[in-house]
């Protein structure tokens, strides 16, 4: 009984180790990418800490919609999006222009709405 015991917790420390690794590692949050949460969407087309273009995208349901979306960094950057008045079934898609360096560690951050309500929000961290 003692042996499976130890087996067991050998087995749990085991996973909890992988799973600490996969963590730790993550995906790359480098200045260039596309990052997803809910029905919202941050897309960055530059490398390192310059950011000179984020696009953010909202997906629309099957009601029409007013969409908007607002961008942030945590150094104090921030941007609103255009409104706009969307057809069911249409994303919504539109850029803020940041056009300068942000120091590594910096969250990304892009919050979209619909109808008024928040939809998603996707963050990044911005390395070098």
């Amino acid at each position: 009984m003692r042996d499976i015991t130890r087996k067991i917790a050998a087995g749990i420390g085991a996973a909890a180790a992988a799973l600490g690794c996969v963590i730790a590692t993550g995906p790359p949050a480098a200045a260039d990418g596309k990052w997803c949460n809910n029905a919202v969407c941050i897309e960055t087309y530059d490398s390192g800490t310059y950011l000179g273009r984020v696009e953010v995208s909202v997906i629309n349901t099957n009601q029409p919609h007013t969409i908007s979306a607002r961008v942030w960094t945590t150094d104090g950057w921030s941007a609103n999006t255009k409104v706009e008045d969307v057809d069911a079934f249409r994303t919504y898609r539109d850029q803020a222009y940041p056009q300068r360096h942000f120091p590594a560690g910096t969250r990304l951050c892009a919050e979209g709405f619909r109808g008024g309500e928040s939809v998603g929000l996707p963050c990044v961290t911005i390395t070098g």
